[in-house]
C-alpha cells in the first residue's frame, strides 16, 4: 500500500508539472519548448540559460515558473561586474561587527536558495567568479571569515543572458550550464497581435497550479534517477555523438553524462517509467557551444528521432530562401513583386503551410514533439505576412484576417 501511495504521488507530481507547463504556454507565446525544457532542467537537478536580446521575456518567464514551488527558498539577482561576493551569499552582520565579531547574515541570499534565477550571469565579478562556480558545480559557499563550507540546498538554477561569455572567467560559467536555450523575438504575426491585444485588455486571472518543495525534491532525488533508460536509448545516443563528431561537433564527456538525468527527467514529466526517443529530443539545448552550431545539433537529433520534425527544417529552408529572395527584390516595381508573388513566393508558402498542418497532426498523433514544426510554422506566418504587406501592399489588419 506503501508503494502504491508512493506511485499515486510521483505521477500526482509529474501530472501538476505538466499541467504549470501548459498554463506557462498559453501565457507565454512560442515559449511551449522553452518551458518544458526549463521544467525538465530542474528536475535533472541541472542549470540552464536563456540566451537572447532583451525583451523576450526571460526575466517574467523565469520568475513566473519558480514561484510555483511553495515552501521553496527562492533568490533572484542581477549582477554586474560590480556585484561583491557577500551581496550574493551573504552581507556581513553590522551589529555583530559593532561587537567586534565578523559573522554573516545568509537568510534570503543563494546560500538558503532552493530555486535561484541569475540574471546577467556572464557579468558576474571577478572577484565572486569562484563562490558562483562553487555554487553553481559543488552547491557550496566558502564563508568570508574561513572556517567549513556551507552546504547550499540549490536543486537548480536558471540563468539569463543577452550575450556570449566574452572572457576565459566566464566561460568557466558557460561550461557549468547544462542546458542553454535560445529565446527570439515573436514570428508569427498571429501571436504578436495577441500580445498587443494584451496590454489594453484585462484577462481574467490565469488558473496556477502549484508543487510542494518536498513534492520537487522527491522527484529530483528518487523518482526522476528511478527512470529506465533502455539499451536502445544508450546506443542511439552512441550513434548521436558519432554523427556530431563527424560534424566537428565535440561536447565532453561530462556534459553527455549529465544529459542521461535530461532524458529520465523528460520521461519522468511525461509519466513514462523509461526513455523513450522522443526524449532524445531535450539534446537540441544541450550538445552545443555557439548558437550557430545549434541548427546542425538540432538536425542530427531530429533526424535520429523524429522524421517529421527534420522535414520541418527542409520546409524552413526553402522558406529562408523566399524571404531572402523578397530581401534582394528591395526597390523593383510593384509589378515585378507581384508576378514573383502569383509565379513563385504564394503557391510555395501555401504548399509549406499545408504540409506544416498535417505534420503536426501526425507528431501529435504519434506523441511526438511538435515544437520544431510549430517554431517553422510561426516563419512561415511570418514571411507570409512580409510578402502580402511589403510585395502586394496589403494591410496588416487584412493581413492579419488572412492568417
Amino acid at each position: 500500500m506503501g508503494e502504491l501511495g508512493t506511485q499515486g504521488g510521483v505521477q500526482d507530481t509529474a501530472k501538476r508539472l505538466r499541467a504549470i507547463g501548459d498554463e506557462l504556454s498559453d501565457r507565454f507565446y512560442e515559449r511551449a519548448d522553452v518551458v518544458r525544457t526549463l521544467i525538465v532542467t530542474l528536475l535533472a537537478g541541472q542549470h540552464s540559460l536563456l540566451l537572447g536580446p532583451p525583451g523576450t521575456a526571460k526575466s517574467e518567464l523565469a520568475r513566473e515558473l519558480t514561484g510555483r514551488f511553495e515552501g521553496a527558498s527562492y533568490w533572484e539577482i542581477l549582477l554586474s561586474k560590480f556585484t561583491a561576493p557577500t551581496r550574493m551569499f551573504g552581507p556581513v552582520d553590522v551589529a555583530a561587527l559593532a561587537r567586534g565579531e565578523y559573522r554573516q547574515v545568509y537568510d534570503g541570499r543563494a546560500t538558503t536558495a532552493h530555486i535561484a534565477f541569475i540574471d546577467e550571469i556572464f557579468k558576474c565579478s571577478t572577484a565572486a567568479l569562484n563562490e558562483t562556480l562553487g555554487f553553481l558545480n559543488e552547491r557550496i559557499y566558502h564563508p568570508e571569515s574561513g572556517g567549513e563550507p556551507i552546504n547550499c540546498p540549490l536543486i537548480g538554477a536558471i540563468t539569463a543572458s543577452n550575450e556570449l561569455p566574452s572572457g576565459d572567467d566566464t566561460a568557466a560559467i558557460y561550461d557549468r550550464l547544462l542546458v542553454r536555450i535560445e529565446v527570439g523575438y515573436l514570428e508569427d504575426p498571429a501571436h504578436f497581435a495577441a500580445l498587443v491585444r494584451s496590454a489594453v485588455s484585462r484577462p481574467a486571472p490565469p488558473t496556477r497550479t502549484t508543487v510542494e518543495l518536498a513534492a520537487l525534491q522527491q522527484a529530483v532525488t528518487e523518482a526522476v534517477p528511478a527512470v529506465d533508460v533502455p539499451d536502445v536509448i544508450v546506443d542511439a545516443v552512441c550513434t548521436l555523438r558519432a554523427a556530431l563528431r563527424r560534424k566537428e561537433l565535440v561536447a565532453s564527456d561530462r556534459r553527455w553524462r549529465q544529459a542521461v538525468g535530461l532524458l529520465q527527467a523528460s520521461a519522468y514529466l511525461d509519466g513514462r517509467p523509461a526513455v523513450a526517443e522522443t526524449d532524445l529530443s531535450v539534446l537540441t539545448h544541450v550538445l552545443w557551444d555557439s548558437p550557430a552550431q545549434r541548427p546542425t545539433v538540432e538536425r542530427e537529433v531530429l533526424h535520429l528521432v523524429n522524421p517529421d520534425a527534420k522535414e520541418a527544417l527542409d520546409l524552413a529552408d526553402a522558406i529562408d530562401e523566399l524571404e531572402a529572395q523578397l530581401d534582394a527584390m528591395a526597390g523593383q516595381s510593384r509589378e515585378a513583386l507581384s508576378e514573383w508573388v502569383i509565379k513563385k513566393a504564394h503557391n510555395q508558402l501555401a504548399t509549406a503551410g499545408k504540409r506544416l498542418e498535417r505534420l503536426r497532426v501526425e507528431a501529435a498523433g504519434a506523441g511526438r514533439s511538435t515544437a520544431a514544426i510549430d517554431r517553422v510554422t510561426g516563419r512561415q506566418r511570418a514571411v507570409r505576412a512580409r510578402v502580402l504587406t511589403e510585395a502586394l501592399g496589403m494591410d496588416a489588419s487584412m493581413v492579419q484576417a488572412q492568417l
